[in-house]
């Protein structure tokens, strides 16, 4: 049996935007369903998202703790960003996160999981990267970024420890989760070296090299 997500598309009868935002909006379709009746479908339209899984040679990793105001919570999560760029390579979008949320560069890059934040309500698609050869960047830490990140607390986890914070129910960013758990089975299994390059295809963003 071949598990692989597939391209599907049901027709869609009708489109209604009730909210456009600065960032993303939210789309009201009308859908014929397969036994032809038509069901409405809410869900934020969304231009995508990268996160960033950087790992230093003694296998810890960079998170930063930010406060969530929809989950009344702070979070540690791993250096993400929106796609603000239709058609930019991800890639360049990751490096730059890296710099503006931790003032750090990588000399490798891999793409550790590609994943749908919330399928059932959302469009939005994220793409790990994994970032190695770490080494702070130049310049001022917070020329270009301004204060947002000034508030982030940064730490270099041990990767077990974020695995264990994962699995008792201590972590719960998706991006963090999904990309800590990935980068456990792949030591476990076929090794680092054995993903795939930065530059990969990705469907669900289509971007150009």
């Amino acid at each position: 049996m071949n598990v692989t997500d597939t391209s599907e598309s049901w027709e869609t009868l009708s489109t209604r935007r009730p909210f456009e935002g600065a960032k993303t909006a939210v789309n009201s379709d009308v859908v014929r369903m397969p036994d032809g009746s038509t069901v409405r479908r809410d869900y934020q339209v969304h231009p995508g998202s990268v996160c960033v899984l950087a790992l230093d040679e003694e296998g810890r990793v960079l998170v930063l703790s930010q406060y969530r105001h929809p989950v009344r919570r702070r979070l540690w999560e791993l250096p993400a960003g929106l796609l603000d760029v239709p058609g930019e390579n991800p890639l360049l979008g990751a490096e730059r996160e890296l710099y503006e949320e931790a003032h750090v560069k990588a000399e490798d890059w891999r793409v550790l999981a590609d994943f749908y934040a919330s399928p059932g309500g959302s469009d939005e698609a994220v793409r790990v990267f994994l970032a190695r050869g770490v080494s702070e960047a130049e310049g001022e830490r917070y020329s270009e970024t301004g204060s947002e990140e000034a508030d982030m607390e940064v730490a270099w986890v041990p990767l077990a420890d974020l695995v264990r914070g994962v699995l008792a129910g201590e972590l719960g960013n998706p991006g963090l989760v999904t990309g800590v758990l990935a980068l456990s089975a792949a030591l476990a299994g076929d090794g680092l070296d054995a993903l795939r390059p930065a530059t990969a295809p990705w469907p669900a963003r289509p971007y150009e090299a």
